[in-house]
């Protein structure tokens, strides 16, 4: 990695990360920047069918670092992973450009797919922590995945998805369709299963009501 892409690359945790305090900290103590300057070795040696030497690099990351990332996995400028312990990117997953990842965030395939078997991730996408996309699929630029989230299906961009399975709450800010804010919350967001159970609850309590009313007519 050049050192004008490796300057891009801390301070883009500068700017996503308030606790970082300059460039050398993140260098020395970020495992997410050891991570990719890792891949970025190994995908070389990936891409010249030096398999063996590819795997035993990514390898010895994912001991340093806690991170899984496949030599064959193409990840685009300034992959920026917050903590990252428990991150598994498969072989043929493909991450645009400005994406955050935070931990326990799967990349991962179904088991049932030949070839392409993981997800394409769009650029400026956000995946919140234990979060699941599983699948040869594309997550839209600009998207927003909700923390524990469970995405089996493609994602138009500009939206927030949240849910197992994950479902689409936000689209360009609204419900379902303008532009959202630069971070989504991982905690005050929508799911739409709870709404559900709650309308039904609801619904619930006003025939209860409904039902003790007409018992009292009767013996009145």
């Amino acid at each position: 990695m050049a050192k004008s892409k490796l300057g891009d690359l801390l301070e883009a945790y500068q700017r996503r990360d308030p606790a970082a305090r300059s460039k050398l900290e993140v260098f020395l103590l970020y495992p997410g920047v050891h991570a990719v300057l890792y891949h970025r070795i190994a995908h070389w040696f990936y891409n010249r069918r030096c398999f063996f030497v590819a795997r035993w690099i990514s390898q010895h990351a994912r001991r340093h670092t806690g991170i899984e990332i496949h030599p064959g996995a193409v990840i685009g400028k300034r992959l920026v992973i917050d903590h990252g312990m428990g991150i598994v990117i498969g072989e043929t997953a493909e991450i645009g450009d400005d994406v955050l990842l935070y931990q326990c965030v799967t990349l991962g395939g179904t088991g049932k797919d030949k070839g392409k078997r993981h997800p394409t991730i769009g650029n400026n996408v956000l995946i919140g922590s234990g979060a699941k996309v599983l699948g040869p699929f594309r997550v839209g630029d600009n998207t927003r995945i909700a923390a524990n989230a469970v995405v089996l299906q493609e994602i138009p961009p500009n939206c927030t998805a949240v849910g197992v399975p994950a479902q689409v709450v936000r689209v360009d800010g609204r419900k379902p369709v303008a532009s959202y804010a630069d971070n989504v919350d991982q905690i005050n967001v929508e799911d739409p299963v709870q709404e559900e159970l709650l309308a039904l609850f609801q619904r619930v309590d006003e025939l209860e009501q409904r039902v003790k009313k007409q018992d009292k007519e009767r013996t009145a």
